[in-house]
């Protein structure tokens, strides 16, 4: 076997192995320190279930990133910003899913996470624009990821999904940083899926929104003129999140607070949990694969392409669950 693509298959095995087995420690705390999410009007799911997993996911990237910090002596700055970043979301989800704490309190931790990454994206990158870009990105996806990680696998897999395509895409280290995503989370799944025996929790959600906040920045030297497409893997979570949460603030809703008004969750109570993931899962696929068209088209149509995208997501979004609460506002 070439040796570089057993040091990838170490690389991947390592993640994948540290996902697996971290999550079987962290549902063992979790059980027996009672962390658990009861089922409730706003949850999804109808029997206890302990929370927490995605403690194993954050372990593997920080390992991950200590490796690449070790190795690559010209990253460490960048690489320990990036890990910075990650540590403040992580640790603040996991505090927050032994005891709730304020949002406002999580949203500050949060802009300083986001802080972090911009440094990050400024000593690897050069780029000022990409930096803010990158600080603004990192607190809408560490919230997004959190609001819909409400069934089985869902968030989960769309992070695993985004990230192994973003690792075609990312110039230099940071295809190990997205593969090991990946295949950190691929290591978590089967606690996640078909049935959870486990739930990200706060801790694992914001991280994977924070990471792939990341991974989208530094995509888009790579992509050049075609970065627009860096839309389309998240366009999914992006309408339904989106959509969701302006109609629960025109009603005068708590937008913040758990609820399940997001067109999955209702979707899910119709259809089961296994095949929503699924479904979000096949959209999401072909988002990513669409990135490898990208150079057939000019930066024009591009962007007209992702427009249509999202305009499809918005009729999916109204026809599937949430947008008939829309309506009901509306009238």
């Amino acid at each position: 076997m070439d040796t570089a693509v057993a040091a990838i298959a170490c690389w991947l095995l390592l993640h994948a192995s540290i996902g697996y087995l971290g999550t079987a420690l962290a549902r063992r705390y979790a059980l027996q320190a009672r962390l658990l999410d009861e089922p409730g009007d706003r949850r999804s799911h109808a029997v206890a279930t302990p929370r927490g997993g995605g403690i194993a996911i954050v372990s593997a990237l920080l390992v991950g990133c200590g490796w690449l910090a070790f190795e690559l002596p010209s990253l460490r700055l960048t690489i320990a910003a990036f890990a910075a970043g990650l540590v403040l979301v992580a640790g603040i989800g996991w505090i927050d899913d032994h005891r709730p704490l304020s949002p406002w309190a999580r949203l500050a931790v949060h802009v300083l996470a986001g802080a972090c990454l911009a440094l990050a994206i400024q000593v690897s990158t050069g780029r000022g624009e990409l930096a803010i870009a990158a600080a603004i990105l990192a607190v809408v996806l560490t919230n997004v990821w959190n609001f819909m990680d409400g069934i089985d696998g869902l968030a989960a897999s769309q992070a695993a999904l985004i990230a192994a395509g973003l690792a075609f895409v990312l110039p230099g280290p940071w295809v190990l940083l997205a593969a090991g995503c990946a295949a950190a989370v691929c290591g978590f799944l089967p606690w996640n899926l078909p049935r959870a025996r486990i739930f990200l929790g706060d801790v694992g959600s914001g991280a994977l929104g924070y990471v792939l906040a990341a991974l989208l920045v530094l995509a888009v030297p790579a992509m050049r003129g075609y970065w627009p497409w860096l839309a389309l893997p998240v366009s999914a979570f992006a309408v339904d999140a989106g959509l969701t949460l302006a109609r629960r603030a025109l009603r005068g809703e708590r937008w913040w607070t758990a609820h399940t008004q997001h067109t999955y969750q209702a979707w899910a109570r119709r259809a089961g949990h296994l095949k929503v993931t699924l479904a979000y899962g096949l959209w999401t696929a072909v988002a990513v694969l669409s990135i490898m068209a990208a150079p057939l088209f000019d930066h024009g149509a591009a962007i007209w392409i992702v427009m249509s995208v999202y305009v499809v997501a918005v009729m999916a979004w109204s026809r599937l669950g949430a947008g008939r609460a829309w309506h009901r506002t509306r009238k």
